[in-house]
């Protein structure tokens, strides 16, 4: 029984969470590639948290080795957060990975994948939270679904510009 219980509480203070979410978008891959790398969608996508991109790449196509710094309002905290392209594998794939920012650390995998003249794509947001024990109960309370619902937001727009030709128009460069 102890042996059990220190085995969850080993768990739950030094597991990080990992959010996966894959979403189907019928147009091109590297429609849907460029869209999610597009600075400007990415603020359409967070208006309600008043995002801006101030440092780094602040609009267009972010590529392999750039970086980009926001300030958002989050939980009612105004933040600065800089991410960097790590890996870049156009149309198939690239990461972003924190920093600088309020996490203690996160990386962004973002796969494309067509299946049936669909693109799948499929996002692996691992991060870790800061505080230790105390991150770690956020993150079941509440951090866990805020990020969830923010990457879903996020998927939602890239899916309704994607499968738009009026609308992703506006956003990628011609």
């Amino acid at each position: 029984m102890y042996k059990f219980l220190a085995t969850q509480i080993l768990e739950f203070t030094t597991n990080a969470p990992v959010i996966k979410l894959s979403t189907s978008i019928n147009a091109p891959i590297e429609v849907v590639f460029n869209l999610s790398r597009s600075i400007d969608l990415h603020k359409i996508s967070t208006a309600h948290t008043n995002e801006e991109a101030i440092a780094g790449v602040t609009s267009g196509l972010i590529g392999m080795g750039e970086s980009v710094t926001w300030r958002a309002k989050h939980l009612g905290i105004t933040q600065r957060l800089t991410s960097k392209i790590t890996a870049f594998m156009q149309p198939h794939s690239f990461t972003d990975e924190m920093v600088a920012g309020p996490f203690e650390s996160f990386k962004h995998d973002h796969f494309f994948a067509t299946d049936g003249g669909v693109v799948v794509m499929t996002d692996v947001f691992d991060y870790k939270s800061p505080l230790g024990v105390l991150g770690r109960i956020a993150d079941v309370i509440f951090l866990k679904n805020y990020m969830t619902a923010l990457l879903n937001e996020r998927n939602r727009v890239v899916k309704q510009y994607a499968e738009s030709p009026e609308l992703y128009k506006k956003v990628l460069p011609q």
